[in-house]
């Protein structure tokens, strides 16, 4: 056996040893919930809402030891442990977790979008009274049905004629539509963000004045972003051969790119650090119970 493999399977044990030994002493991986018994004025009816409780409040009355939650926790906790194990290499847990993961992500979306486009805009506007006196009562009794949505109904059950042996032809026509008309929409969301918003953020006075008075800082930045706009806007005009002048504007319009790109990327990666600092937190606060972040 390697060194380095044998130096993982001494971690991995000593790992699995503290956390018996901490799970058998009951002091982490349990979750708790606040039980309160809600009753509305004017209504006869009450429900009962869980909240999250803290390790503090585990004596308190209300509060009390939830199965589902401390499953859901450990599920979390262990998952998150086998996609970090991918820092070792790749391995049988990493792949499980990660098809876990997409699978749940994609029956999660398929679900809101159900419910969301199918039900709570289609079958709402098409038979408000169903809806109503079904899963959802809080419909207006004045409301009626508006036959427009008609027009949707037959484009989505004419996509669905892809799955036929044969016709599934049919599907070209809704798919078609869907394609122009979202383009057409995004065409001009993104004319209207990329184009002229940005146009507008240049449109800037070069020498500003508050108050009466001399206000360098926003004058400087108003010169720097014009500067850097032109400067790059001449960084990518080739029809004309960078020398002479255009050779000095063009590459200060290189550093200004790769100023932009290095922000970015530098953006990019305290993202991440953000999102490696929550799961993190979440080992060590909510199921280790190590540090206390309340």
């Amino acid at each position: 056996m390697k060194n380095s493999s044998l130096l993982w399977l001494v971690i991995f044990l000593l790992a699995g040893g503290y956390l018996i030994f901490r799970t058998s002493h009951g002091d982490m991986g349990i979750s708790y919930v606040k039980v309160t018994t809600i009753s509305p004025e004017k209504s006869n009816v009450q429900w009962t809402q869980y909240s999250k409780a803290s390790k503090k409040e585990a004596g308190e009355e209300n509060v009390q030891f939830s199965w589902s939650r401390t499953i859901g926790l450990w599920v979390a906790a262990l998952s998150t442990l086998a996609i970090f194990s991918f820092l070792y290499g790749d391995n049988v847990f990493y792949k499980i977790s990660e098809s876990v993961f997409i699978g749940a992500s994609a029956g999660y979306a398929m679900a809101v979008g159900f419910w969301d486009g199918i039900v709570n805009l289609l079958l709402r506007n098409l038979t408000p009274g169903l809806m109503r006196e079904s899963i959802i009562p809080s419909i207006p009794k004045e409301n009626h049905a508006d036959w427009f949505f008609i027009i949707p109904l037959i484009l989505g059950v004419a996509m669905l004629a892809r799955l036929l042996p044969k016709g599934g032809w049919i599907a070209r026509w809704p798919l078609a539509f869907f394609i122009g008309a979202t383009a057409g929409f995004r065409l001009v969301v993104f004319f209207h963000a990329d184009f002229i918003i940005q146009i507008q953020s240049t449109i800037l006075p070069l020498i500003v004045f508050t108050d009466g008075s001399f206000d360098w800082q926003t004058s400087l930045k108003n010169i720097t972003i014009i500067i850097g706009v032109l400067s790059c806007l001449v960084y990518f005009f080739f029809s004309v051969e960078h020398t002479g002048i255009i050779r000095p504007i063009s590459r200060l319009g290189i550093w200004f790119l790769m100023i932009t790109f290095g922000a970015g990327f530098g953006y990019t990666v305290m993202g991440r650090i953000a999102l490696l600092a929550a799961r993190l937190e979440f080992l060590f606060s909510d199921w280790l119970w190590l540090i206390d972040v309340e």
